[in-house]
């Protein structure tokens, strides 16, 4: 189970987090109960509205970015 103490968020998803009105508990939600596809670097969850692409680190999750599913 993810929390919002294993994440790392770069400035930019943390820019994007707040134009897009995405909170940390989200982010958390997403990666523990949306649907993952592997990317080149990483991965991406979809969930809800939202997506969440990100790296796993050990036991820490980097977020790269964040944003809606239009």
């Amino acid at each position: 189970m993810v929390t919002k103490k294993d994440l790392m968020i770069t400035k930019h998803a943390q820019d994007k987090m707040s134009i897009e009105g995405i909170s940390i508990l989200q982010i958390c939600d997403a990666i523990n109960r949306g649907s993952k596809f592997q990317q080149t670097d990483g991965l991406l969850t979809k969930y809800g509205y939202f997506s969440v692409a990100y790296k796993k680190l050990n036991n820490k999750y980097l977020i790269k970015t964040v944003f809606l599913n239009r």
